[in-house]
C-alpha cells in the first residue's frame, strides 16, 4: 500500500511556529477534540504539541505562538479534574493584569445544553484570560451534546474557520503550502515488537507467524488492568432487579473492597469496560493480524531526538512499561473497536486503501459540507469502528498504527448508590473494608436501520460473575455535598437510575441526622425537656427528605421500593411516584413537582432547603426547572422574571444542583 507521511522534521524547521493545544476533559470528548486541533495546526507547520491543561504552568504560555484550550464542563458548572491544578495558578491574586500579555489563545467549550450553567468551564477560562492580558486569535466556540449533529455540528465550522485565521494570522513562506490531506501526519508514538521479533517491526506488515491463541471463552478474560489510581473492588452481587419481561435489564451491584474507601453522595465510580472475544477475533481477521496478535509489543516514540520532557504521552500511557502488552491484549483491554468513529478516523483509513471508490467515499465523510451525512451514516443508526471497516473491506490498518486509528477504551463513570450505613462492609469483608453499590441500566436497544446494539461496559457489567475482582477507580462528583447541608430540608427529583445518587443522599442524612441526635444528647446529658421527657429532639424540619421518583411501571421498574416504603413508614421519608405507563394520561416527575407545589415551596422558600435533580439529561431537567419556577409563581405570588431570579440566586448559593447524563 503507498502511503505518503510526513514526520516531525516537517514542521520543525519553522521553529517559530508553536502551537500548544490543552484541553480538560472528563469523559474524553474534549481531548479528542484537542487531537484533531492538533491535525490541524500541524498542518500549518506550527510544532504542535497536545496535553493536558495540568501538565503546563501557565508561566510557559507566552512561549508558544498560539494555545488553543479545548474545556469540557463538568456538574454545577466546573472545570474536569485534569485542569483545576491549572486553573488554580490561573486564579492567583498576586498575577498582575498583563500576566499573558504575550499570550495568544482561542478556546472552544464542550457541554449539555440541558444544564443551566452550559459551557460554563470555557466560559470562566475564557474570560480569566482576558482578565490576565491575553489575546484572543478567534471567538470562542461551544459545542452541545444536545446538537442534532453531536458536538461535530458546531466544532467542525469553528475549526474550518480558525483554520482560515491561522493561515492569515501566522503566514507561511511563499514556497510553503500547507501540508495536504493526502499526506498521513507521522503518529508521535508507534507499536512495535518487544524481544526478538522487534527487528520485522518496521515493516507495515509483518510475516511473522505465531499460532493463534484458541478462545475458551466467549467472555472477555478476568485480568486485572493496570489502571493509574485505581483500587481492586470484589463483585459480590450482580441482580436483575427488573423482569425479564421488562424492556430494560437494570441491575444493583454491590461491590466490596477489604480497605476503607472514602465516598459521599454524588461520587461517581469508573468501571474500565473490556472488548468482546468475538469482535475482536473479527478485526483480527479483517485486518489480517491474527498471525501476530499473541506476540509482545511495546510502544516505540517515532522521534527520538526530541526532549523526552515534553514529548507526548503515547495514546495509552500507563502501558509504556506494561509486559504483557499483545495485539490482542490491546483490542481487547484498551482500544473501543465498538465505539462511534470520529470524522478523524475516516480521515485516517482512507489512507489505508488502494481501492479508489472506498477512498473517495470516506473522504466525503471528512468534507466539513458532508457533515449532516456523517452523522446519517455513524451517530444516528450507531455504526461502530468495527463495521464500517467491515463495510470498507479494502481498508488495511498496518497494526503498528492502530492506537493512533482507533480511539482509547475509556472507563464509564456510574453514581454511587451507596451512602451511611450502607457503606459499611458486607459480611464477607474484613471489619474495615469498604462496600460500595451502583444502579446500572444495561444499554440494548435496535437503532434506526433495525440493528441490535449495546454499550460496551453495561454489556461488560452485566456479563460478570459474581466473585470477579475489578479495578476501579472513586472520583469526587459534582454535587459537592457539604456536611453543613445534610440538616437541611432536601427535594431530590430522581426518575429512573438517577435515583442512585438520592437513595446514597438519603442514607448519609440519616447517618449525619443520627449523629447530630448523639451529639445533641450527649451535650445535653439527662436534662429534662420541657415536657419533662428525658433526652432532647432537633427541629421537625431539620434533615426533612421528600423524593419524587418517576418510572414506567409500578411492578416494573420501581427502584428500591421496599426500601422506600420502609423509610416511609418510619416517617424518615417522604415518596411522590410516578409512573409514566400505569394508566391513559403519562405522568412525569414534574407534573408531582406541580401537585405538591405547596410542601416543595414551604421546603426551598421559606426552610432555604436544597433540591437536587439527577438522572437522564435532555427534556427532563428543564422540565423540572419549569415546574419550580411555577410553584413559586403561584405559591410566593411572584412574577414570574422573580421566579426565575430565585431559581439562579438558589444556583449561587448552592441551593440547586443537577447531576444529569
Amino acid at each position: 500500500m503507498d502511503v505518503n507521511t510526513a514526520g516531525d522534521t516537517t514542521t520543525s524547521q519553522y521553529h517559530d511556529r508553536t502551537a500548544l493545544v490543552l484541553y480538560g476533559s472528563e469523559t474524553g470528548n474534549a481531548q479528542d477534540v484537542a487531537v484533531e486541533l492538533g491535525r490541524v495546526t500541524e498542518r500549518l507547520h506550527f510544532l504542535t504539541r497536545v496535553v493536558e491543561m495540568n501538565s503546563i504552568n501557565p508561566d510557559d504560555l507566552p512561549a508558544y505562538s498560539v494555545i488553543l484550550f479545548v474545556v469540557s464542563t463538568t456538574g454545577q458548572g466546573d472545570l474536569p479534574a485534569n485542569t483545576r491544578a491549572f486553573w488554580k495558578l490561573l486564579l492567583r491574586k498576586r498575577l498582575p493584569p498583563n500576566y499573558l500579555q504575550q499570550a495568544r489563545f482561542a478556546v472552544f467549550g464542550l457541554g449539555d445544553g440541558s444544564y443551566p450553567k452550559f459551557n460554563w468551564a470555557a466560559r470562566k477560562l475564557h474570560k480569566r484570560l482576558l482578565q490576565l492580558g491575553a489575546d484572543e486569535v478567534y471567538p470562542r466556540g461551544e459545542a452541545d451534546e444536545q446538537h442534532p449533529d453531536g458536538v461535530d455540528g458546531s466544532f467542525v465550522p469553528w475549526s474550518v474557520d480558525l483554520r482560515r485565521l491561522l493561515l492569515e494570522a501566522y503566514p507561511l513562506p511563499e514556497h510553503v503550502s500547507p501540508i495536504s490531506e493526502d499526506t498521513l501526519l507521522q503518529p508521535k508514538w508507534l507499536l512495535g515488537f518487544a524481544g526478538p521479533e522487534a527487528k520485522s517491526s518496521n515493516s507495515m506488515g509483518s510475516t511473522t507467524t505465531s499460532e493463534s491463541r484458541e478462545v475458551l471463552t466467549r467472555l472477555p478474560p478476568g485480568d486485572l488492568l493496570p489502571i493509574n489510581g485505581s483500587i481492586t473492588a470484589t463483585l459480590v452481587q450482580n441482580t436483575r432487579v427488573t423482569p425479564s419481561t421488562h424492556w430494560q435489564d437494570v441491575r444493583h451491584l454491590i461491590l466490596s473492597v477489604t480497605s476503607p474507601v472514602q465516598y459521599a453522595p454524588g461520587d461517581i465510580l469508573t468501571i474500565f469496560p473490556k472488548n468482546f472475544p468475538e469482535e475482536v477475533d473479527q478485526l483480527l481477521t479483517l485486518m489480517d493480524w491474527t498471525s501476530i496478535a499473541d506476540i509482545p509489543i511495546q510502544f516505540i516514540p517515532s522521534n527520538i531526538s526530541v526532549d523526552v520532557q515534553t514529548y507526548p504521552p503515547p495514546p495509552v500511557p500507563h502501558l509504556l512499561s506494561y509486559p504483557k502488552l499483545t495485539l490482542r491484549s490491546l483490542l481487547t483491554h484498551y482500544l473501543d473497536i465498538t465505539s462511534i468513529p470520529r470524522r478523524s478516523f475516516f480521515s485516517l483509513i482512507a489512507h489505508f486503501t488502494n481501492d479508489i471508490m472506498h477512498k473517495e467515499r470516506l473522504l466525503e465523510f471528512t468534507d466539513p459540507k458532508y457533515v449532516d451525512e456523517l452523522y446519517d451514516y455513524t451517530t444516528r443508526p450507531r455504526r461502530s469502528i468495527l463495521e464500517v471497516l467491515q463495510e470498507f473491506k479494502s481498508v488495511r490498518i498496518p497494526w503498528q498504527w492502530v492506537a493512533n486509528v482507533v480511539p482509547a477504551l475509556r472507563g464509564r463513570q456510574f453514581s454511587i448508590a451507596s451512602g451511611g450505613a450502607l457503606k459499611l462492609p458486607t459480611a464477607r469483608d474484613e471489619a474495615s473494608g469498604s462496600r460500595i453499590e451502583l444502579l446500572v441500566a444495561v444499554v440494548r436497544y435496535r437503532t434506526v436501520i433495525k440493528k441490535f446494539r449495546q454499550g460496551v461496559c453495561t454489556r461488560y457489567i452485566a456479563s460478570l460473575p459474581v466473585g470477579t475482582d475489578l479495578a476501579v477507580v472513586v472520583q469526587k462528583g459534582s454535587l459537592n455535598i457539604a456536611n453543613s447541608s445534610l440538616s437541611k430540608p432536601a427535594v431530590m427529583v430522581g426518575p429512573g437510575t438517577g435515583v442512585a445518587p438520592m437513595r446514597a443522599l438519603i442514607w448519609e442524612r440519616f447517618a449525619a441526622k443520627d449523629e447530630m441526635q448523639t451529639r445533641h444528647q450527649t451535650a445535653l446529658g439527662n436534662l429534662e425537656t420541657i415536657d419533662g421527657k428525658k433526652g432532647c429532639s432537633l427541629p421537625s424540619a431539620m434533615g426533612q427528605n421528600v423524593l419524587f421518583f418517576g418510572c414506567r411501571n409500578n411492578d416494573a421498574d420501581y427502584f428500591f421500593r421496599d426500601e422506600w416504603d420502609e423509610l416511609r413508614r418510619k416517617g424518615h421519608l417522604e415518596v411522590f411516584t410516578a409512573f409514566s405507563r400505569d394508566q391513559r394520561q403519562k405522568i412525569y416527575v414534574q407534573d408531582l413537582v406541580r401537585e405538591q407545589s405547596s410542601l416543595i415551596y414551604h421546603l426551598l422558600y421559606k426552610l432555604s432547603g436544597i433540591v437536587y435533580i439527577c438522572g437522564s439529561s435532555g427534556k427532563m431537567p428543564q422540565a423540572v426547572r419549569e415546574a419550580l419556577i411555577e410553584v413559586f409563581q403561584g405559591e410566593g405570588a411572584m412574577p414570574r422574571e422573580k421566579a426565575e431570579a430565585f431559581l439562579i440566586n438558589m444556583e449561587r448559593e448552592g441551593r440547586y444542583k443537577q447531576e444529569t447524563w
